[in-house]
């Protein structure tokens, strides 16, 4: 019998100030990452002027954690210490994982409108924390989207909506990333394997998830119990949000900046490679 996924608990994301100066809002953090698990992080970066985003976040260092950019509205330079350099655009993903070792900076452009992007945080695990580095960019255009027959639209970047597959695979967690767009009062029902950690963020619209009657709305995080299915339906003016769910490592987490590791001897191998200048891998 499938058992609906209730409402565990919600917030709103906190205003806050990351890289150069960048203005935004932090919907998962370090006081959630248990309970997100294996979520660390994720961050809503949206403004329409260009003063909150243009500083951008230059050259930092990742290790132990994959990075995941999802651009809505704009445009984000990018480069790292394994050669890796482009953009991405509006509806486009890059998906990186950092692994043992990785340098790298992103860069908004200035945007005419309101720029939107997030970035989520996925751990790895002790055996893949320092593996080869890997990155992926993925195009809108590579991006399907499965309509349902009860009035949805999904973007399909991982995993898979009524026989939609996203195009970001052999991930090292088993995760899904979904951008589900609801229209005015009708719903929304996907399986989410029992067991797996499921949350979804708002950032378009006002809507209901499980059997609680309240409303959710912009910059709303709705974490979710256990079960099977994730039901969610819109208000009068339709809803947006991320859909996004993983299994859970159940492993010790000491967090360090850009650097999330599963003990502090690792932490602090990791700052003292950093100063010797032998902390990047995959060249």
């Amino acid at each position: 019998m499938s058992t609906m996924r209730e409402v565990d608990s919600s917030w709103k994301s906190r205003a806050t100030i990351e890289g150069a100066g960048v203005h935004l809002k932090r919907a998962l953090g370090p006081g959630e990452a248990k309970r997100a698990d294996p979520f660390l992080l994720l961050d809503d970066f949206h403004s329409a002027d260009p003063a909150d985003y243009i500083a951008g976040f230059p050259w930092h260092p990742h290790r132990g954690i994959e990075t995941v950019t999802y651009v809505i509205r704009g445009l984000i330079e990018h480069g790292d210490s394994i050669g890796n350099k482009g953009a991405i655009g509006s509806g486009d993903v890059q998906w990186m994982t950092a692994g043992g070792g990785i340098l790298h900076q992103e860069m908004p452009r200035e945007y005419s409108g309101m720029m939107q992007g997030f970035q989520l945080w996925v751990n790895l695990p002790a055996s893949g924390k320092m593996m080869r580095p890997r990155y992926r960019d993925v195009k809108s255009s590579q991006i399907p989207e499965a309509v349902t027959a009860d009035g949805a639209s999904v973007k399909v970047i991982a995993g898979e909506v009524e026989g939609t597959r996203g195009p970001v695979r052999d991930l090292v967690v088993e995760s899904e990333y979904l951008d589900v767009s609801i229209k005015p009062g009708k719903s929304f029902s996907h399986g989410v394997r029992r067991g797996n950690t499921a949350f979804a963020y708002i950032f378009e619209g006002r809507g209901g998830f499980g059997g609680n009657g309240k409303s959710f709305g912009p910059e709303d995080l709705i974490l979710f119990e256990d079960g099977d299915t994730v039901q969610a339906r819109a208000g009068k003016d339709g809803i947006r949000f991320l859909l996004v769910s993983g299994k859970p490592l159940r492993e010790p987490i000491a967090w360090g900046g850009p650097i999330v590791m599963n003990t502090e001897e690792e932490l602090d191998t990791a700052f003292r490679e950093l100063r010797e200048g032998t902390f990047i891998r995959g060249r």
